[in-house]
């Protein structure tokens, strides 16, 4: 996939948004030819820079808003850094899920903040080619704060949109979707994560002697849906007028998410655009070669499963 970006003439752009942790490991592959940019503005699991041997890194420890006009946002430090956001959370709705403790607004602090469209041009970035948001509720407002020509170019997009009404006035998953859908993309990967449903107060009285009820409940009761992580890609209908390069880039993101048959269509879409040459050849021979990766091992995994049950 590198030496595809070094024929093309590629370097990704990746925005992180909500870069606490490391980076994502799907863009581990094509680190070494790509800028990565990480916004977050709770220091407390935010790293120096990501690993993985980026060609360019940089941390900005700010807040990201779809609110044009604020200077600044309200951030709720909650007791687990993974669940602060600018929206407060919703005791009521949490109070449902063993998990509502770590919710628990610690404290509230003002942070600086810009539009997402600000930012990328005060960095002098020209474009965003993959967006990762993890903000807590707002990831869809984070989208569309980028102007028109920026979201045009966004060639993947991922978001963590809820199921349930974690924060009050959240960007759900039915209405991020939907809104995706209508403006050039489609799901690619979607996975569903959730809580057990139980009060904390349920537990106590069913538990009185038990020392870390939220485990024994995670033992022993299933989960429920309450958020997803999911994976959008920029469709071939939307690429219209778009410059080779854009589809070399969707063919390498394809491949980067298990997306061989995308990746073939991408390849075959090129020719029919552009006319077949040796570019158009390498990524053809390299989706089919994927394909028979994938068809190789669910064999291997059909044949050992055969022996397993003799």
């Amino acid at each position: 996939m590198r030496e595809l970006l070094r024929l093309f003439d590629c370097a990704p752009v990746l925005v992180d948004v909500g870069a606490s942790g490391e980076s994502p490991p799907v863009w581990r592959p094509i680190a070494a030819a790509s800028t990565y940019v990480g916004f977050d503005p709770d220091r407390r699991e935010l790293s120096d820079g990501p690993s993985g041997g980026y060609r360019r890194s940089l941390i900005v420890n700010e807040a990201v808003t779809g609110d044009p006009d604020a200077a600044d946002v309200r951030f709720y430090l909650t007791r687990s850094p993974a669940c602060s956001s600018t929206l407060p959370p919703d005791r009521e709705a949490l109070s449902n899920y063993h998990y509502a403790g770590l919710f628990e607004v610690e404290r509230e602090v003002a942070a600086r903040a810009s539009t997402l469209e600000a930012l990328v041009a005060r960095l002098g970035l020209a474009r965003i080619d993959w967006l990762k948001c993890d903000t807590q509720g707002t990831d869809l407002r984070i989208y569309r704060s980028l102007g028109e020509r920026r979201r045009g170019e966004l060639l993947a997009l991922d978001v963590e949109p809820g199921l349930i009404d974690a924060y009050r006035g959240e960007d759900l998953f039915a209405d991020t979707h939907q809104h995706l859908a209508r403006h050039g993309f489609w799901l690619s990967r979607l996975q569903v994560h959730g809580a057990v449903r139980v009060r904390a107060e349920s537990l106590r009285a069913a538990f009185p002697e038990a020392g870390d009820r939220a485990a024994a409940a995670e033992r022993s009761i299933r989960r429920s849906p309450g958020w997803c992580e999911a994976r959008y890609l920029r469709t071939l209908e939307s690429l219209d007028g778009a410059a080779r390069e854009r589809h070399a880039m969707l063919f390498v993101f394809a491949l980067l998410d298990a997306q061989p048959g995308f990746a073939l269509d991408v390849a075959l879409d090129y020719e029919r655009r552009f006319g077949a040459d040796a570019w158009s050849a390498r990524m053809r021979a390299e989706a089919l070669a994927a394909v028979a990766r994938g068809r190789g091992l669910a064999a291997r995994a059909k044949d050992w499963l055969r022996r397993r049950l003799g």
